[in-house]
């Protein structure tokens, strides 16, 4: 139950922080070999339904607001969901069978790191209501690469936001509207591989992890965007750096 609660308060902070979730989850299991029901199927549906609750419940009126009068903007995001969920069905299976290893995570998070350092130093004057089919289109494909364990989601969708011209909190708000119907996406499909397969089904962890996620990733939400009113994402940088490093002195240790 510890180690559920402690899965799902990683998952909601790192999903939004730019820091990657993926990283994170796959990498405390491994330094401190958990295993057992929280490394399941059934379990990471529950992180990911409690994240995207965190998600609804921050924009729901974002959303009523795409649907009523911004439809423009609403068919500019569902066009840059499009490369993500592609991504997403067809790569899937090989990313959870062959791309779940530290030392690529750690290089990711280096790589990825330097490109939001490199976005910083763009001009940034946009808002999102002139994004146009270009633009979402390439965050759209940024938002692809973020299968890819260690890369980060939010990092890389907000790093091309701003590459596009969009003022830092516009790009976090618009990654945060785009990664919803992916992450809705994510959650029925492992929903459909968990519910229906050989796995465990333990309803109190399950139950546990989704609170947790969404508990903090409500907060987690909220944080980063007063965050980035003021200030750049160079202190995530910095500990997607340090982080790299232990990995790669856990990889050293381990071997």
């Amino acid at each position: 139950m510890l180690e559920a609660i402690i899965l799902g308060i990683v998952q909601g902070i790192t999903e939004f922080l730019p820091v990657s979730s993926t990283a994170h989850l796959i990498l405390f299991p491994w330094f401190f070999n958990w295993g057992g029901s929280v490394d399941t199927l059934t379990f990471d549906v529950a992180l990911h339904a409690g994240t995207l609750c965190a998600l609804l419940l921050v924009f729901w009126k974002d959303w009523i607001d795409l649907f009523l009068r911004k439809q423009k903007l609403l068919g500019l995001i569902i066009l840059a969901t499009v490369p993500g969920g592609v991504a997403g069905y067809f790569l899937n299976d090989i990313v959870e069978n062959s791309l779940r290893n530290p030392l690529l995570i750690s290089l990711m998070l280096i790589a990825v790191g330097i490109v939001m350092l490199a976005a910083e130093k763009t001009l940034k004057k946009k808002g999102m209501e002139m994004i146009g089919v270009r633009d979402a289109l390439l965050i759209g494909i940024a938002q692809a690469l973020a299968i890819v364990p260690g890369v980060s989601r939010s990092g890389i969708t907000i790093s091309a936001g701003l590459f596009m011209g969009l003022k830092r909190e516009e790009a976090a708000r618009f990654s945060f509207l785009l990664s919803t119907p992916l992450i809705g996406g994510a959650t029925l499909l492992h929903f459909k591989k968990a519910f229906f397969g050989q796995v465990d089904h333990d309803l109190m962890l399950f139950a546990a992890g989704l609170t947790a996620s969404f508990i903090t990733g409500f907060f987690a939400i909220k944080f980063l965007l007063g965050f980035l009113k003021r200030y750049p994402m160079n202190i995530f940088v910095y500990y997607r750096f340090v982080l790299s490093v232990v990995i790669i002195a856990g990889i050293w240790l381990k071997g």
